[in-house]
């Protein structure tokens, strides 16, 4: 069980830089990630180790089993760390580990290391391989969950109980609270994955992807996303009836009028969080690869933009953990035309990506729009990012922070918003987006000052 070494071709590198690659580029990233998790799981294990006692113990278990199941069944094992919690859980795990070994923990500046994490990620690979064995950790609150496969609530539970997962010769698993007679009985895991059954919660199904693979909505898995609550968001039926029809109005829009982005998407795996909060809102994290988390999408366009908006994150943030694109340091600060506070040069270059792809997301949209109401909209935005994702391209190459990658990265970024800024726009809808971003430089000067890098 060792990490995989990654050659990404040069044609795949430059169509990467182009705003693209497809579903190659995907399926690649995507196992870059998961030996990337297989390396931290392993440095988990070494840094828990120099830690000692019952954590290293914990670990050094979680560890064993991991590698038992990957014996039995590697897909069981890739199924469950390519799912984008097991990002959040190791990355976030190895760091509170680090800061033990550095001494920061005994001046109070982090808690014991919730190795608890690792142990539920080994637990469900064993699951998922039908390995027989029997893994505990301690709660931490009243849920028991496997990522990648679910779990169920025990009230009356919570710290100072230990959580159980018993596998049998037959592969069947249960989960239960161990030597508490006050809280329910044990809870059969389906075995079919993300299937709610009885107690047993999961992520939804909304829909099946070209590939085959599920888009799941989760609100349920603790470690779902970084930042949000830990306990479940509590979705309705209504809530999920909406979610299901929006997201599969706009799977139908990207397969019909965006088909890379749409290739990109299934290739998977591809899992929303959803936000309790109001207003247009997603975001992605750079450990919680194939994840996005999102307020509730108003129409299916607006959710196809989402979507091809955090696909351009997620594939930024995984070139970035292959290559090194800029040199590290340097404290300045830059204007970015769709952010309302100055950014560092990795914000700057993530946005630059990212909004390429919007403005790709536009110009393929405003040839089939028939309203033409949003046909002039459609018109104006993407007058407004192709201008925008090309202005603060400028301002990388002339940063004096790329690498040689980096300047190839970026330069392939400006030849293709060189040509789409060469595509004709109504004269109306141009004066229109460029408006718009008039009135954001306007605003950020008025919040931050004279637009250009700013020292701290």
């Amino acid at each position: 069980m060792r990490p995989v070494p990654i050659r990404v071709p040069g044609r795949l590198f430059t169509a990467l830089a182009t705003g693209g690659g497809g579903a190659e580029a995907l399926d690649l990233l995507a196992r870059a990630e998961y030996s990337r998790r297989l390396a931290c799981a392993h440095a988990v294990t070494q840094a828990a180790r120099a830690v000692g006692g019952g954590v290293a113990e914990a670990a050094g278990q979680a560890w064993e089993l991991l590698a038992a199941a990957h014996r039995a069944d590697p897909r069981a094992v890739s199924a469950v760390l390519t799912h984008p919690s097991a990002g959040t859980a190791l990355a976030g795990l190895l760091a509170r580990l680090d800061h033990v070994v550095e001494g920061e923990a005994a001046a109070g500046a982090v808690g014991e290391p919730p190795v608890h994490w690792f142990s539920s990620l080994a637990a469900a690979a064993a699951v998922r391989a039908g390995v027989s064995a029997r893994v505990r950790w301690p709660l931490t609150t009243d849920q028991v969950f496997l990522p990648s496969l679910g779990g169920a609530r025990f009230a009356g539970a919570g710290p100072g109980d230990l959580a159980e997962v018993e596998i049998d010769a037959g592969g069947e698993a249960r989960v239960r609270v161990a030597g508490r007679g006050s809280v329910a009985g044990p809870v059969a895991v389906p075995e079919a994955p993300y299937e709610a059954s009885g107690r047993w919660r999961a992520a939804h199904r909304l829909v099946v992807l070209d590939s085959g693979a599920p888009l799941l909505l989760d609100d349920v898995d603790p470690l779902r996303f970084p930042g949000v609550p830990e306990r479940p968001l509590g979705l309705t039926a209504d809530d999920l009836r909406w979610w299901q029809a929006t997201v599969r109005d706009a799977c139908r829009l990207l397969r019909a009028h965006h088909p890379e982005t749409c290739a990109e998407l299934a290739a998977g795996p591809r899992t929303l969080v959803p936000l309790g909060r109001t207003g247009s809102f997603s975001g992605s994290s750079a450990e919680a690869f194939g994840s996005m988390a999102l307020s509730r999408p108003r129409t299916g366009r607006a959710l196809a933009l989402s979507l091809a908006h955090e696909l351009q994150h997620s594939k930024f943030a995984a070139v970035l953990h292959l290559f090194d694109l800029f040199e590290p340091g340097g404290d300045e600060r830059y204007y970015a035309p769709w952010r309302p506070d100055p950014r560092p040069l990795i914000g700057l270059f993530h946005g630059a990506y990212a909004h390429l792809g919007v403005a790709e997301f536009w110009n393929r949209h405003r040839a089939v729009e028939q309203d033409p109401e949003e046909l002039a909209r459609a018109h104006a935005q993407f007058a407004r990012w192709r201008a925008g994702a090309r202005e603060a391209t400028e301002v990388l190459l002339s940063s004096g922070r790329l690498t040689a990658l980096g300047r190839h990265f970026a330069e392939t970024m400006l030849r293709t918003l060189d040509a789409l800024c060469r595509l004709p726009v109504p004269a109306e809808a141009g004066r229109r987006g460029l408006a718009l971003a008039a009135e954001h430089r306007v605003e950020w000067v008025r919040r931050n000052g004279v637009p250009q890098a700013l020292p701290i």
